[in-house]
């Protein structure tokens, strides 16, 4: 049983009577600095709403509006609000599951906020981590409002020095698109300046954690967006600084493991070396559940539990075919067979007919394990456990793990800086990066996949050998480079993102979208529009709160 060096305080759960209504959970209210008179308390306050529910609930926001995967469930209208993010169309501004995002998202910077003001009060003397700990918090907040931006692109900026009353008075909108992303960054700079190298206990974040991030949010803010979202420049300063964050990351004894699926085991394997930042998840630890992974607790195939959300789409997993070792390229329809040849990370991603549920060979996956054939045929693993194991917990008719969730992994980092080289006109030196992630993929094609006799999936993955299997130009380079992305993150709520940011969404989804509705009938009619959709609306209940002060996001 694990439990955590860092005491995540507990925080009360409602679970709900049925998948349907799965996201209204009523949220917690902050914590009150009369409630809390211990700097460290108020610290370890802020860090336990990284577990929270919905701030760690990012498969809605960029999976399922991605060509990644389906929403799930027993049918369009269990979760129905998702299902209108996932076919673009019927989004409205009050929706219950973006405007709970949102409070809770703030409920998480109050508190990094509150902490703040209690360290500022501290004698250095007396507090000796006091800049460390003030580091940490920054860095929290900057996560909190990184997930913010990404989702609703145009957000108020509040930091310590404002008072709560006065939250609702911030402007969302006054700061421009690249000053927000500064804000951001300087959050991000000022834990890398103040935070140590090394922490005496798992959970925090440190210097490199720091670095990582903030090569993260300079990539994002390297791509300029007008007020319509299009991507109009790629700013070559911020570039610079990717590389040179990444470089730091680099040199601080961070690698990517022997095996891809080590990235995704509970126990011994939580906190390894291609971990630079997780959400630190237990149980036995004195509280009701445990801190459970609950963002994610619906997630699990209807074979072993419930409710069998976040499902991997046909798209993605035939994106993982290879040809002569390479990603395929094209998109067909056929239903991935034991005949194809695929990439490895497919089987750590995908739970497919045929196969062991989470490397358990006494445990296939079958189709019978779908809950509604109308979300095909697969099921998501990466967030997932084997149910043997003691981390897997059912509360019926749920089920939750205490698996740590990875929020920046070392992979992230050298495709970090594959993308700005690339952007920089640098792709010859991008090809070595990228190919230590693929070198890591034809590596794990012996390891936890390697399942024995007629249980083995065929494998073929290769490198890029210029000259050889491909022509390394700079288009090429940025297309591997986000194909990359794909093959690696698939399911770990980034593809949305990407495509945002990359300035492709629109392309991207409605072919998703047109190719689909062959075989899925709730994708006819469904329709990216650009220059809307690229953002989650404005909550119209923030709207109203901040009686005007807060506008909406272009067209809407």
């Amino acid at each position: 049983m694990k439990t955590r060096n860092i005491l995540l305080l507990s925080l009360s759960l409602i679970l709900t009577a049925g998948c349907s209504d799965f996201l209204d959970v009523p949220p917690e209210g902050g914590l009150q600095p009369d409630q809390v008179d211990d700097p460290e308390k108020m610290v370890t306050a802020a860090y336990a709403w990284l577990a929270n529910d919905r701030p760690a609930n990012m498969w809605t926001w960029g999976d399922v509006r991605s060509d990644d995967a389906y929403k799930g469930g027993g049918g369009e209208n269990d979760g129905y609000p998702i299902h209108c993010f996932e076919i673009s169309t019927g989004v409205q501004t009050n929706f219950g599951e973006a405007d709970g995002f949102w409070f809770n998202m703030y409920s998480g910077i109050s508190r990094v906020n509150q902490a703040l003001n209690m360290l500022e009060e501290q004698d250095e003397t007396d507090f000796p981590d006091k800049y460390a700990r003030m580091g940490e918090m920054k860095f929290l907040r900057g996560h909190f409002y990184y997930q913010l931006k990404v989702v609703f692109k145009n957000i108020p900026y509040i930091d310590e020095t404002v008072p709560t009353d006065d939250y609702k008075t911030i402007s969302n909108v006054a700061l421009s698109n690249d000053d927000l992303w500064g804000k951001i960054a300087g959050d991000f700079k000022y834990a890398f300046d103040n935070l140590p190298e090394k922490q005496s206990q798992v959970g925090r974040a440190n210097k490199y954690a720091a670095a990582a991030y903030l090569a993260k949010v300079k990539l994002y803010k390297a791509y300029r967006q007008d007020e319509k979202n299009n991507v109009v420049s790629i700013d070559q300063q911020d570039l610079q600084d990717v590389l040179t964050y990444t470089s730091f990351v680099m040199s601080g004894g961070y690698d990517l493991e022997r095996d891809f699926g080590y990235n995704f085991l509970p126990g011994s394997y939580e906190n390894g070396v291609e971990s630079i930042f997780a959400i630190q998840f237990s149980t036995d630890d004195g509280t009701m559940y445990g801190r459970l992974n609950f963002a994610d607790f619906v997630n699990t195939s209807q074979g072993v539990g419930c409710c069998d959300f976040h499902k991997p789409s046909y798209n993605l997993v035939n994106f993982y075919k290879t040809n002569k070792g390479l990603p395929y390229g094209t998109y067909d329809l056929s239903i991935y067979t034991k005949n194809s040849f695929a990439d490895p990370r497919l089987f750590h991603t995908a739970a497919i007919d045929g196969f062991p549920y989470k490397y358990n060979e006494n445990r296939l996956f079958q189709n019978s394990w779908n809950r509604n054939p109308i979300y095909g045929v697969y099921s998501s693993l990466k967030e997932n456990v084997d149910p043997d194991c003691d981390c897997f917990v059912t509360l019926t008719p749920y089920t939750a793990n205490s698996k740590n969730k990875i929020l920046i992994r070392f992979a992230d980092v050298l495709l970090f800086r594959a993308e700005a080289l690339i952007e920089l006109n640098r792709e010859a030196e991008a090809l070595s990066l990228i190919n230590r992630v693929r070198q890591r993929a034809v590596d794990s094609a012996s390891g936890l996949v390697n399942y024995s006799g007629a249980l083995k999936p065929k494998m073929n993955v290769d490198i890029y050998r210029p000259g050889v299997n491909c022509t390394w130009d700079n288009d090429f380079a940025r297309e591997a480079l986000r194909s990359e992305r794909r093959l690696e993150f698939s399911m770990e709520d980034m593809r949305f993102f990407d495509l945002v940011r990359w300035g492709v969404a629109d392309q991207v989804i409605n072919a998703f979208y047109n190719s689909e509705s062959k075989r899925i009938p709730y994708y006819e009619g469904a329709h990216f529009e650009k220059n809307k959709m690229e953002y989650v609306p404005i909550p119209q209940a923030q709207i109203g709160y901040s009686k005007g002060v807060y506008k909406q996001n272009y067209g809407w």
